[in-house]
C-alpha cells in the first residue's frame, strides 16, 4: 500500500524526522486559507501516487495567497500519467542549499534492510545510479543492533556533509529506519532531504509503501489507503483475494502460485511479446475465484491475446478449466487466449477445454509463443 507524499510525511515526523508545515486542500479556497496560515510563501504540489509530478506541471512555486490558490486551481482536475490530482498539498517554501536522497528498504538478496543515499538527490535515484552508480551508497543495518554511528558517518562523509551536520544526519537516518520498521514499511524514502542556507537538513519529500501483510496490525495506516488512486481492477481483485497488479502490456496472464507467474511473464517477454498484468489466483483456486480473475484481465481494453498457465497441485485443472467456461458465458469477449493445463485432473481439464473449442498448449513455451503471435508482438 503506498501512502501519498503528505501521509509519508507526516508518518516521518511522528518518529522525529523534520519537515515543513504544510496541510492538504482540496480546493483552491482551501490552498488560499492554507497560504495565508504560511505566510503566503509556499509550494502546491499535487498529490497522486506517480512520480514526474514536477515535470508534469503538478508542483508549482506560490509567492502569495492569490498565486497559490490560482496554482491549486490549475493542479486540481489535472491527469497525470492517468491519475487525476484531487488534492494538493500546501508546504511552505524552503531555502535550499544543497539536496540529498535518502531511502530505507529492503535488500532482499541480503535479507536484512538497507540504507541508502545520494549527494544527488532531487533526481531520479534510477538514472543516477545507472548513469553514475558511484554517486549511491549503500549501508546494510543489523536487525538487533539497529543504524549505528559510524554507518551514518561514512555515509555522511561520502556525501561531502560537512562535520557539524553529521549529529543531524545521523538523528534523520535514525529516526527514518524507526519509521520504516515501526510501519512495517518496504520503502522509506526522502528525495530530496535538503540542506538550508543556514544548515538545517529537513524532509521536503516523502514517499512510504507499507507491506500489504502487515495492514492487520497497521490499522492507523490502514485507513490512510487512497482508493480513488488505486486501479478498479486492483481494488476487486482484492476483494476476492487475488493476487493482481495491472501492467502496460497487451497479454493478460493468469497463472496459479505467484512464482509461476514470474515466470510465466518472463517467458512472455523473451519471446517478444509483453505481460498485462500479474495475476496469482493462488494455490486453491476454485471456479468462481478463475472466473473473477479472467473478468478482472478482460476488463483491461489493451488486452489483445489472454495466457492461462497452470500447473495443478492442490489447484486441480478440471476446476479451472470450468471456470474458464464459466468466465466466457458472463463475459462477451472475442479476445483469443491460449491455456496450458498440467497436473491434477489436466486430462479432464483439457477436456472441457476442448469441448469449449479452446486453443491449448502442452508447454509453457509453446503456449507463450502462441499467445505472442495472436497478440501481435509486444505492446
Amino acid at each position: 500500500m503506498n501512502l501519498h507524499e503528505y501521509q509519508a510525511k507526516r508518518t516521518f515526523a511522528k518518529y522525529g524526522v523534520p519537515i515543513p508545515d504544510g496541510d492538504v486542500a482540496y480546493t483552491a479556497n482551501e490552498a488560499r486559507e492554507n497560504a495565508k496560515k504560511l505566510g503566503g510563501k509556499v509550494v502546491v504540489k499535487a498529490q497522486v501516487h506517480i512520480g514526474g509530478r514536477g515535470k508534469a506541471g503538478g508542483v508549482k512555486l506560490a509567492n502569495t495567497p492569490e498565486e497559490a490558490a490560482e496554482a491549486a486551481a490549475k493542479i486540481l482536475g489535472m491527469d497525470i500519467k492517468g491519475f487525476t490530482v484531487n488534492k494538493v498539498l500546501i508546504d511552505e517554501q524552503s531555502a535550499i542549499d544543497k539536496e540529498i536522497y535518502l531511502a530505507v528498504l529492503i535488500d532482499r538478496a541480503a535479507r536484512r534492510s538497507m540504507i541508502m543515499a545520494s549527494a544527488a538527490g532531487g533526481m531520479d535515484i534510477e538514472a543516477v545510479a545507472k548513469e553514475t552508480p558511484e554517486k549511491i551508497i549503500k549501508v546494510h543495518v543489523d536487525p538487533a543492533l539497529g543504524v549505528k554511528g559510524y554507518q551514518s558517518t561514512y555515509i555522511a562523509s561520502r556525501m561531502g556533509l560537512p562535520r557539524e551536520q553529521w549529529k543531524q544526519f545521523h538523528n534523520i537516518v535514525t529516526n527514518l529506519y524507526a519509521s520504516f520498521v515501526n510501519s512495517d514499511a518496504s520503502l522509506a524514502e526522502v528525495n530530496p532531504l535538503i540542506v538550508t542556507d543556514d544548515g538545517m537538513l529537513m524532509a521536503v519529500d516523502g514517499k512510504m509503501s507499507i507491506d500489504d501483510n502487515a495492514l492487520y496490525r497497521q490499522p492507523e495506516l490502514e485507513a490512510m489507503r487512497d482508493l480513488s488512486e488505486e486501479p478498479e481492477a486492483e481494488k476487486q481483485a482484492r476483494a476476492a483475494g487475488i493476487n493482481f497488479i495491472q501492467l502496460d502490456g497487451n497479454i493478460g496472464c493468469m497463472v496459479n502460485g505467484a512464482g509461476l507467474a514470474m515466470t510465466t511473464m518472463d517467458v512472455v517477454n523473451l519471446f517478444g511479446g509483453s505481460p498485462a498484468n500479474f495475476l496469482d489466483i493462488g494455490g486453491g483456486a476454485k471456479a468462481e475465484s478463475v472466473a473473477t480473475a479472467l473478468k478482472l484481465i478482460l476488463s483491461d481494453p489493451k488486452v489483445k491475446a489472454v495466457l492461462i498457465n497452470i500447473f495443478g497441485g492442490i489447484t486441480r485443472g478440471d476446476e479451472v478449466a470450468q471456470g474458464i467456461v464459466d468466465a466466457l458465458a458472463m463475459v462477451d469477449t472475442d479476445i483469443p487466449m491460449v491455456v496450458r493445463l498440467a497436473g491434477t485432473n489436466a486430462k479432464e481439464g483439457l477436456a472441457i477445454l476442448a469441448d469449449a473449442e479452446m486453443e491449448t498448449a502442452v508447454t509453457l513455451s509453446d503456449a507463450a509463443q502462441k499467445a505472442v503471435a495472436i497478440a501481435g508482438g509486444a505492446a
